[in-house]
């Protein structure tokens, strides 16, 4: 896959497939973006659930390891433990995350290098809050997955790959979370909302980040 480096309104980077409009982030600011819907959103919303720690986050979509590294500053800056695990079927290459900022825009070049530096398919504690494992491989060959605290739903636009926004999908997602737990989105398409309603979800419309006026949180009720 041909990728090539592109900055955001905010500063930060994102990375684009060569020759099209599909970014791994919004071009209104990648770190701006990732805040608003998978740290605001999602974790700091399940912070307020009586979850047993450590909580267990679940992202489709690694990328570049943004969210990833959001979370863990999260995590020490809250005092809570996260188990971590991610899967990516495509990783970003060496060359490719050393062009990427997040290091030193987020002060945090330790950080992002010992996320990137885990070796995939092994469970790697980066500090006393934050443990991480990256699965280079494909939803759907994920296997015996349970008891998940909230979903990082990162995959590339429904446009772009329908095949990860579909009811099947939603379902398998669904049976790994816990109930109570969520599923939060960038995306809040009509199909997308009735395709996690009928997979089980409670779904609700939220606010969006700079540039998308809606996003969708989903709840397993129960």
């Amino acid at each position: 896959m041909q990728r090539e480096l592109r900055q955001t309104a905010d500063g930060s980077h994102t990375l684009a497939i060569a020759g099209t409009d599909v970014t791994y982030h919004s071009h209104h600011g990648a770190v701006a973006e990732s805040r608003h819907v998978f740290i605001e959103a999602g974790l700091i919303h399940i912070l307020s659930k009586q979850f047993s720690r450590p909580l267990r986050i679940f992202e489709m979509g690694f990328g570049t390891g943004l969210n990833a590294l959001l979370t863990l500053q999260k995590a020490r800056e809250q005092n809570v433990a996260v188990d971590y695990i991610a899967v990516e079927k495509f990783p970003v290459t060496v060359t490719e995350l050393a062009q990427i900022n997040y290091g030193s825009l987020l002060d945090a070049e330790n950080d992002f290098r010992k996320i990137h530096g885990c070796e995939w398919g092994q469970e790697i504690r980066i500090d006393t809050f934050f443990s991480l494992q990256k699965k280079q491989t494909a939803l759907e060959d994920i296997q015996n997955l349970s008891d998940i605290h909230c979903i990082y739903y990162d995959a590339f636009a429904p446009g772009h790959q329908p095949e990860l926004w579909t009811v099947s999908v939603f379902e398998k997602l669904f049976a790994m979370l816990q109930p109570g737990a969520v599923l939060v989105t960038y995306c809040s398409k009509s199909d997308v909302r009735r395709a996690m309603m009928a997979a089980g979800f409670a779904v609700e419309k939220i606010p969006g980040p700079k540039g998308k006026r809606e996003m969708v949180r989903a709840t397993k009720i129960g």
